[in-house]
């Protein structure tokens, strides 16, 4: 039950990658709108991760994790019957607030089954990442299938019948939870989500409204004032949603920072690799799925079968750099696509090699930024490095798509002006990844990274 959610969790995110060209001719978006598809989702998602967990704890994580579900089950029907932009972006935020809910309230649960035992939660978690891996697998082959051969409203109505039948199952499946005291920081959580809806907003329209406009600097300030308001807060509050005293942990602040950048070049590298091969290439919906695949194999078979050993023979930190300076290698070869490609020349490789970077360095960026928490903050410091990942892959994305914009306006442009486009995304992926292995080069202390931590 808890693989299925995390499974579904994941999906969400990748099944609609290969189905943006789809959406974008029917709803009429834009370039830079169409990362909102993504963006929605994934602000309220990684925004409200830290206010789940803390609701699963106040509320009792079996409860928090059915009202994740009724949420997203009823917000992947209203993306799925959207009919303008604007209904499909709140349901596909909806999606994010349901996801925010399930994730760390399933979390929860799993190290309360099996956190007594070592082993068993060593395996527990492996069927957890094997989960996560697979979720992003079925999303890219399911989303080229489906829009191929059914329509791209069934990248999201695909959830309601699994939804149904994960709700109908939680009560002979999942037992109830103890509920905590204590009080929730709505303050703290809604001040922090608008910071970062601001700010990635202000990103976004930054190539349209230009840098010096009073938009985007009216933009910038707020999120910036909230910024501040949401870290007074969380000081002076008895009971926070984020305890800044967390951040004395050895590594947590730089394995944070090394997860964001992480998010902020691979999500442009998928995001990208799917335009360039259905707009330049002229893959069918479903080819490009099937294009993709190969990637999120490698990934799983990796993640599950070799990453625990080569971290106990190498540590977290040799992994994680080996992880990055592959995928800005992979972002190089990507910043060199033709415009007359070949699949399996000039785009098999490189994927293979970003995917084996990814492999390698996800989990010792989990690490790194775990190991030093207390036994009390692990769940906290769980939600915290989540958060990183999630938002850093908004804010990246939002980023890339300013510099793939620039060169050619708003998609009016040809394949060869969007490939120059895409080319730059690449190549600014590419500088972030090698930004994030110098981090942890220089950032992340070895010893302390090569503390146990029970991820995968």
């Amino acid at each position: 039950m808890l693989c299925a959610a995390q499974f579904i969790v994941i999906l969400d995110t990748s099944i609609i990658g290969v189905a943006l060209p789809a959406i974008q001719a029917d709803l009429g978006f834009s370039a830079s709108g169409l990362s909102w598809i993504f963006n929605a989702y994934v602000i309220a998602f990684g925004g409200l991760l830290l206010l789940g967990g803390r609701l699963s704890d106040l509320f009792g994580a079996r409860r928090i994790f059915t009202t994740g579900f009724v949420i997203l089950t009823a917000a992947s029907l209203l993306a799925g019957l959207a009919s303008s932009q604007e209904i499909l972006l709140a349901g596909r935020a909806l999606q994010g607030i349901g996801a925010a809910l399930i994730a760390p309230s399933a979390l929860t649960i799993v190290m309360r089954l099996f956190g007594h035992n070592g082993a068993e939660l060593g395996k527990a978690f492996g069927f957890w990442g094997a989960a996560a891996a697979a979720g992003g697998s079925a999303g890219v082959f399911l989303g080229g299938v489906i829009t191929e051969w059914m329509a791209w409203q069934w990248t999201f109505l695909i959830n309601v019948p699994l939804g149904l039948i994960v709700l109908t199952a939680i009560p002979a499946v999942l037992r109830k939870s103890e509920r905590a005291l204590g009080k929730v920081d709505w303050f703290g959580a809604i001040t922090v989500t608008g910071a970062l809806v601001s700010l990635v907003y202000a990103i976004v329209t930054i190539e349209t409204a230009g840098l010096g406009s009073p938009l985007i600097l009216s933009l910038l300030g707020i999120s910036l004032a909230l910024f501040v308001i949401f870290l007074i807060a969380q000081r002076v509050r008895r009971e926070p949603l984020l305890p800044l005293g967390i951040f004395k942990a050895p590594n947590l602040a730089a394995g944070n920072l090394v997860m964001a950048l992480l998010g902020a070049a691979w999500i442009p590298l998928w995001f990208f690799l799917n335009l360039y091969l259905q707009q330049v290439l002229g893959l069918s919906a479903l080819a490009s799925g099937l294009a993709l695949l190969p990637m999120t194999i490698l990934i799983m078979i990796v993640m599950v079968g070799f990453s625990g050993k080569l971290i106990g023979r190498f540590g977290p930190k040799t992994n994680l750099i080996l992880g990055l300076l592959l995928m800005g290698a992979s972002l190089i070869l990507f910043a060199n696509l033709p415009l007359d490609g070949s699949f399996v020349i000039n785009v098999l490789p490189a994927s293979l090699l970003a995917a084996l970077g990814m492999a390698l360095a996800y989990i010792p960026a989990t690490m790194s930024g775990m190991a030093g928490a207390k036994p009390e903050e692990t769940g906290l410091a769980s939600g915290l490095i989540n958060t990183s990942y999630q938002i850093g892959s908004a804010i990246g994305l939002a980023v890339m798509v300013v510099i793939s914009t620039a060169g050619y306006g708003h998609g009016s442009a040809g394949p060869a002006e969007m490939l120059q486009g895409f080319q730059a995304a690449f190549q600014g992926a590419g500088v972030v990844a090698a930004v994030a292995a110098l981090a942890t080069l220089l950032l992340i202390r070895g010893a302390a990274a090569q503390r146990e931590v029970p991820v995968g």
